[in-house]
């Protein structure tokens, strides 16, 4: 074997054992926090001072319930009862329907674009109701169901097309 292979392996040896040294004093490290956590995690101090960081500050209680101990921090939250309005037409076509029929998006007839809505108007306020209701797919575009807000009544609806056609003539 020549000098510099011999010089290779007592070098490779001595990085092999500080490595294996390392190791080993990783693993009595390990050993030894594992010891210290087991300590704390039995200890009834820690135990309590555990549960005081993590326990919560109040509870949200709705109406009618009691709090469970006297001097809790209690959030009140009121129930909100809906307000059954029904929008107008033109509150419908500014909430709904101005983004397509105010530019003209996707062949939308822009509302006042009489040309544009007297073949429309000439089907009737029926049948146009009943295509932005549904949904229409024309030849100049697509109308979906009801401008894509679902959450609209079909009287609402009703009255944005009643809207948009008194614009229009």
């Amino acid at each position: 074997m020549s000098n510099q292979d011999h010089k290779f392996f007592d070098l490779f040896m001595l990085i092999i054992g500080v490595l294996v040294g390392i190791t080993i004093l990783l693993v009595f490290l390990a050993r030894y926090i594992a010891e210290q956590t087991e300590d704390m995690a039995t200890d009834s101090m820690y135990q309590q001072q555990l549960e005081d960081r993590i326990k919560p500050v109040g509870r949200a209680a709705l109406p009618g319930d009691e709090p469970e101990q006297a001097g809790a921090a209690v959030t009140k939250i009121a129930v909100a009862t809906p307000v059954a309005t029904t929008l107008s037409g033109p509150q419908v076509y500014n909430a709904a329907c101005v983004s397509c029929h105010g530019t003209g998006i996707a062949g939308a007839p822009k509302i006042g674009d009489a040309a544009a809505w007297a073949d429309r108007i000439a089907t009737g306020t029926d049948q146009l109701t009943k295509h932005a209701i549904s949904g229409f797919q024309g030849s100049t575009g697509y109308m979906p169901p009801k401008g894509g807000r679902t959450d609209l009544s079909d009287q609402e609806i009703s009255g944005a097309v009643e809207y948009m056609v008194s614009e229009s003539r």
